[in-house]
C-alpha cells in the first residue's frame, strides 16, 4: 500500500484565470496556497478534504469523464448563490433514487460537477 499523505487534483484549464475566477468567486472555494508570479500563477483551493489545483494551461478542455463530486450543506442554496454568479445549472437538484439530493453545473471548460446534499434521514449519515 502506498501511504498517501495529502492528495488534490490537477486541472490544467483552457484558459487558467477564467477558470481561477469560476473556481474562487462562482463557487466561492477557499484558496489554500498560491504559487508563482502574475498571471501564470497556479492556485490550490481547499475541497471538502482534498484539494483543486488550477495551475497551467491545456489546449483542449479534460477528457469528457472528468467530473468533480462537491458535497454542500444545502444544495438549494447553493443553487441560489451559483444562479445569481451567472452559473448556468444543467440539471435543478433533485433527489435521486439513492436518496442523495444531486444538482449539476459545468465548469468554464465543460467539466461537470455534481453538487450533492446529504440529506439527515440519508444512511450515508449513520455511523453505527
Amino acid at each position: 500500500m502506498v501511504n498517501v499523505l495529502s492528495s488534490r487534483v490537477l486541472l490544467r484549464p483552457t484558459d487558467l484565470e477564467r477558470s481561477r475566477a469560476f473556481y474562487r468567486d462562482d463557487l466561492g472555494l477557499a484558496i489554500y496556497r498560491e504559487f508563482g508570479a502574475g498571471p501564470e500563477r497556479g492556485t490550490v483551493f481547499f475541497l471538502g478534504g482534498g484539494y483543486l489545483e488550477v495551475s497551467g494551461h491545456s489546449e483542449a478542455p479534460p477528457a469528457p469523464g472528468m467530473e468533480l463530486w462537491l458535497q454542500v450543506p444545502d444544495a438549494e442554496a447553493a443553487r441560489e448563490r451559483l444562479v445569481g454568479r451567472g452559473v448556468r445549472v444543467l440539471r435543478e437538484p433533485l433527489r435521486e433514487p439513492w436518496g442523495l439530493i444531486e444538482m449539476w453545473i459545468a465548469d468554464p471548460d465543460g467539466i461537470r460537477i455534481v453538487i450533492v446534499e446529504v440529506p439527515e434521514d440519508h444512511p450515508m449519515r449513520y455511523r453505527p
